[in-house]
């Protein structure tokens, strides 16, 4: 198994705000040299979100709307915030958008479908939050029968840079059962 992981840092200035993460998230694809595989992305954070759909100005701010109208900023309203918080509707926000996204990595670049994204959501703004990125794949010798469950794991990094002739490809594979 290879992997790869990356945490990106986002301060938004509002108390609640969209950021396209896309580019930063491919950039973690591409550093990470798999090609096919998968990418998950998500908040570190329980008052943020990260999430998928299209990157339009009028959409976001019909999430917005929606997302005020269903846990309006009511400090009085949540339990919550009897802890002396006053961010109980960013809980309740991060939890409708979702924590994380799952991606298809294909040829080394993300798998959308048309006009699909990748956003931070932020709903308690004003400080630092992160986003995990971590890219997995499954690794096998093509010069070998056996697949790389054996092989592989016993290989560094030198190993395979110095033994050119293994041929390492890159491949999503399930594992064989028990």
């Amino acid at each position: 198994m290879k992997s790869t992981t990356r945490y990106l840092s986002f301060e938004v200035p509002e108390r609640m705000g969209f950021v396209n993460i896309t580019p930063e998230v491919q950039e973690v694809v591409r550093e990470s040299g798999v090609l096919e595989g998968l990418c998950l992305a998500n908040a570190m954070h329980i008052t943020a979100s990260v999430f998928i759909n299209d990157d339009e100005p009028g959409l976001h701010q019909d999430y917005k709307d929606w997302l005020e109208a269903l846990a309006p900023h009511e400090p009085s309203r949540y339990r919550h915030n009897r802890t002396g918080e006053d961010n109980g509707d960013a809980h309740h926000k991060r939890q409708i958008m979702g924590r994380e996204v799952v991606v298809a990595v294909t040829g080394g670049r993300l798998d959308f479908g048309p006009w699909e994204q990748i956003f931070y959501g932020e709903f308690d703004g004003r400080r630092r939050k992160r986003v995990l990125v971590k890219i997995v794949a499954e690794w096998r010798c093509s010069s070998t029968n056996a697949g790389c469950y054996v092989c592989i794991p016993q290989l560094a990094a030198a190993d395979i840079a110095a033994a050119p002739h293994r041929r390492l490809q890159q491949v999503w594979v399930s594992r064989p059962g028990p």
